[in-house]
């Protein structure tokens, strides 16, 4: 049984991020052939195109994780009815310099939690229009809008309503053969060496 290498934004910086703990509660519940590995995003600068002649090495080694795993998964909260800034500059840099997109053919998936009754569903549609047209192949079934609640989620990751838990473990299954199918009809790309 093939083991599939799964790399996870968490779109927040704050260090008491629920979305952080979606994150661990993901990895709990996800099948034991996809291994999840958080893509840390906040010690990246700014993305600016001047740096596209000469990467900074934070950026480079961040290019590489990315270039390393089989598929993606945005772990986001939503911020002003989009995506946090810090994640969208992750995404700049990632898709950058141009003919160098890390996106390329990389399956992904995209969830939130936030504790609002909406539960990241625009942050996450803001999302999928940017990924679009970065060309990553996106799980568009089944769509994971959660609605946050206090004690929902352990610091350990694990969760303590069942329905949500058995909700969650669907949604990394579906993950899984989502990628799976993807990286069946599309070539993966080897990491470059940029």
């Amino acid at each position: 049984m093939a083991t599939y290498k799964v790399g996870y934004f968490v779109g927040s910086l704050s260090s008491n991020s629920i979305n952080r703990l979606l994150a661990k509660a993901l990895a709990r519940l996800a099948p034991p052939d996809l291994e999840l590995i958080e893509i840390p995003i906040k010690d990246l600068p700014l993305y600016s195109p001047d740096y596209d002649a000469d990467f900074p090495p934070v950026a480079r080694a961040f290019k590489k994780a990315i270039a390393e795993m089989d598929g993606i998964l945005f772990v986001t909260p939503e911020y002003n009815r989009s995506i946090p800034g810090g994640l969208k500059n992750a995404i700049d840099w990632a898709s950058r310099p141009w003919g160098h997109n890390s996106f390329t053919a990389k399956p992904s998936g995209v969830i939130g939690t936030s504790p609002g009754s909406i539960g990241t569903a625009l942050a996450q549609q803001s999302l999928r229009s940017v990924l679009c047209f970065c060309n990553s192949p996106l799980m568009n079934t089944v769509e994971a809008y959660v609605q946050f609640k206090p004690g929902l989620i352990t610091e350990t990751g694990e969760v303590t309503d069942e329905h949500t838990a058995a909700f969650l473990t669907k949604y990394m299954n579906e993950l899984h053969a989502f990628i799976v199918r993807v990286l069946t009809v599309l070539p993966r790309i080897p990491p470059s060496a940029d």
